[in-house]
């Protein structure tokens, strides 16, 4: 029996799976709230106190970079260790991979019903592929081809330094400069990133903050589902909240352009986490493959890229579960 887990910020998914057949179908699944408890051992304890099985092996993709079987939520205060975990849970074998190393494992195994496609492109066959997740934060992931199958490579791009593309994205640069000691792609292209080009809107006057959606925002911790569900009313969108969205997907594209770039992933780009299938209307717009292919000499290049959304909002568990079953080989 494996123990796949995809363990983020702000909550954490657990599933059990008996074969590497029945990768799509685990045998039991529970959702936890990850800041309720002070560690993955307690949590994962909590969840195996409800089941009668034994474990043989626990794969754990997490919301943070992976060393020598080691880890930090970047979201959360946990430390994480291969070997501890082994220990605490009685678990033979542990191991921990990124988040989005965990996705890119199902990459190469998904079919049309998890993907919408937003640029069909043209795929090349044993091409390179890139993975960008926005959700509580940027992550960020790229596959090769090795010869006999795909290899993941994690990656922590999504902290590397924000570049504006226009003179808008060059003020928000500025604004947010006085406020960060750093503005990386993940503080503005993700959770974390819309209130922070709400902030600069409001502030800097392009968009005026109706006094309804103040009261809600004064009202909660978290103000990125706030500003996103007014942005995504079609009967009464709220402009400012519209326009804190086209950043975000004008951003987002850019970025997702830069990866394509970067890796030359002619086997296509993969759109995951929390928030890309909530706005899929506007990443099908023309503003985000705008911003995708405006990269000057290679915008050529960047049209024939194949891009996709995924739609399955457990793609990072079933992930973590092939690696598992890949491990236990």
């Amino acid at each position: 029996m494996l123990l796949a887990g995809d363990i983020g910020g702000t909550k954490a998914n657990l599933a059990l799976f008996k074969d590497e057949n029945s990768w799509r179908e685990p045998v039991d699944e529970a959702t936890f709230p990850s800041g309720d408890y002070p560690s993955l051992e307690a949590l994962v304890l909590a969840y195996l106190a409800q089941q009668k099985v034994s474990i043989d092996h626990a794969s754990f993709g997490v919301a943070g970079p992976v060393v020598d079987g080691q880890a930090t939520i970047t979201n959360l205060p946990w430390k994480m260790d291969e070997k501890d975990l082994q220990d605490a849970l009685h678990i033979p074998s542990v191991r921990l991979l990124n988040d989005l190393d965990a996705i890119a494992h199902a990459v190469p195994h998904l079919d049309q019903r998890d993907v919408a496609t937003i640029n069909e492109g043209q795929v090349e066959p044993e091409g390179a592929m890139a993975v960008i997740a926005p959700g509580t934060g940027l992550g960020e992931a790229f596959l090769t081809w090795n010869g006999s199958s795909y290899q993941t490579h994690s990656s922590e791009g999504g902290h590397a330094d924000f570049a504006p593309a226009n003179q808008f994205e060059l003020d928000l640069l500025r604004y947010l400069l006085e406020r960060f000691p750093h503005v990386s792609y993940e503080r503005v292209c993700s959770g974390k990133g819309f209130p922070n080009i709400y902030a600069y809107l409001k502030d800097a006057g392009h968009a005026v903050e109706p006094d309804w959606l103040a009261a809600e925002l004064a009202g909660v911790i978290d103000t990125t589902p706030v500003i996103m569900k007014a942005a995504l009313d079609m009967d009464t969108p709220c402009e400012i909240a519209v326009a804190t969205l086209n950043t975000f997907v004008s951003v987002l594209g850019a970025e997702a352009g830069n990866m394509a770039l970067k890796v030359l992933a002619t086997g296509g780009v993969y759109l995951g986490g929390g928030i890309p299938p909530r706005i899929l209307p506007y990443l099908s717009g023309e503003r985000f493959m705008q911003s995708f292919r405006n990269k000057g000499r290679l915008g050529k290049l960047l049209t024939t890229i194949p891009v996709h959304v995924i739609l399955n909002p457990k793609i990072a568990l079933l992930g973590a579960a092939l690696h598992g079953f890949e491990v236990m080989k």
